[in-house]
């Protein structure tokens, strides 16, 4: 399999022309187009790419882990209702991530480019449209599992729910809206005549690209950390915790995401001088627990729990615990102790979990297995290495190529299973840390 690889700008708002810029190289790095039969796109979820009436870009787009929502999006909350009509309405209760969010804030910080706001879309969605010319909104078109995270849209009925982006972009104008196509239906071509499948979130490429089956929890370890499961019945958790996603087979996804994973590998390294193994290889060779030091990863604030203000901390520093293998092994238990409590959250919510999957590029790191199958309770597998956001897409364009009821097993290889003492300890004491500074400012 061809692959091509393209970097554009890091940040919490960027100038879509990146992304286009980055996709045209990465095709040519891959080989380009002359023998593919479909293309799908999988992207990030969240990100709000404003339109005008020209189908020019207002205003650069507000990414999902842009925190400065995070009043609008209590505000908006409020004025659907409250948390138990919100998560109802969209199976999810709005934090500064969602889309919806980010549109209040537009409205409420740049009204003049909400009134110029004729259209919205998602990353996705926004690539896909570039191929086919970018300017006809009509050629606009979305996912189940996308429009999910952008908290004006119902998961269960497969439509949007106008009446909360009315209330998010303070207007009732006729905003246009990517149309949602069916999993494996081709919804456009390129300019040359390439059909165009789909396309996903992030989150859902990677369940399709993993071939996540119901009772699989996969996580993720990217930029952020996600958990989530493929089921077969919607979930809507008024607490927050829980996002009811779609995913992309027609399934849904119930989803939790923390902001903080493999960036706090990145700050380990960058503290201890080390590289990103041999931070993992210090972790391993010191005890569970790093003798006493915790640490909360809120580097970058916090979507689980919805602290978009807080900050990292570290707690019981000692002489004896002052040393490069306590603080890596502190560093690498509070990011998975976070998604232990995701993990758990989920089971909480009545999801089925026969199996833990650990995917992501830090899911190669050493010591992530052993540690997060201690602080899981339970045996993980590694999964093989991967683009499985990547390899989600491919598998879509691939199932709307074939046709059938549901797309193509492709075999993925051997992951590894391991499994270590459970260090329950180590979990409490990151809990009552995360508890103990809950009104931190």
């Amino acid at each position: 399999m061809r692959e091509g690889r393209a970097a554009h700008p890091d940040g919490t708002e960027i100038d879509p022309a990146y992304w286009r810029e980055a996709l045209d190289k990465a095709i040519i790095d891959a080989g380009g187009l002359e023998d593919v039969a479909a293309i799908s796109i999988g992207g990030q979820q969240h990100g709000m790419v404003a339109l005008d009436a020209n189908g020019d870009v207002v205003r650069p787009a507000l990414l999902w882990n842009d925190t400065r929502s995070a009043q609008s999006a209590t505000d908006l909350n409020s004025d659907c209702g409250g948390a138990s009509a919100i998560s109802k309405a969209t199976g999810s209760l709005l934090v500064a991530a969602f889309t919806a969010s980010k549109v209040r804030w537009m409205a409420d910080h740049e009204p003049s480019n909400a009134a110029r706001t004729q259209a919205i879309a998602l990353p996705h969605d926004w690539l896909s449209w570039q191929l086919q010319g970018g300017k006809d909104f009509s050629k606009l078109f979305t996912d189940r599992s996308d429009a999910s995270g952008t908290g004006y849209f119902d998961s269960v009925t497969s439509t949007y729910r106008r009446d909360i982006l009315a209330k998010a972009i303070k207007s009732d104008r006729d905003i246009y809206l990517p149309f949602i196509a069916a999993p494996s239906q081709f919804a456009g071509t390129t300019l040359s005549g390439i059909p165009i499948a789909p396309g996903a979130g992030d989150n859902a490429a990677a369940a399709l690209g993993v071939q996540a089956q119901p009772g699989d929890v996969v996580v993720s370890l990217g930029t952020s950390g996600t958990a989530f499961s493929v089921s077969d019945t919607p979930t809507a958790d008024p607490s927050g915790l829980v996002a009811g996603f779609a995913d992309a087979t027609g399934r849904y996804l119930p989803l939790v995401c923390t902001l903080n994973a493999a960036r706090i590998f990145d700050a380990a390294t960058r503290i201890l001088g080390k590289t990103h193994d041999e931070v993992g290889q210090l972790a391993l060779s010191t005890k569970p627990g790093a003798h006493g030091l915790a640490m909360l990863p809120y580097f970058e604030g916090e979507r689980t729990p919805n602290r978009p203000n807080a900050t990292g901390v570290f707690s019981g520093m000692t002489l004896e615990n002052s040393n490069p293998a306590d603080i890596a092994r502190a560093m690498i238990e509070g990011m998975l102790a976070g998604l232990a409590d995701a993990v758990q959250a989920l089971i909480d919510l009545g999801v089925e979990v026969n199996r833990v999957l650990i995917i992501g590029g830090a899911a190669k790191n050493p010591a992530v297995g052993q540690i997060a199958s201690a602080l899981f309770g339970r045996p993980v597998l590694i999964a093989p290495a991967g683009e499985y956001v990547a390899d989600g897409a491919a598998r879509q364009a691939a199932w709307a190529l074939l046709g059938g009821s549901a797309a193509p097993v492709w075999d993925l290889g051997a992951g590894q299973e391991i499994s270590a003492a459970a260090t329950p300890e180590v979990l409490e004491r990151y809990r009552g840390l995360r508890d103990a500074t809950e009104n931190w400012k």
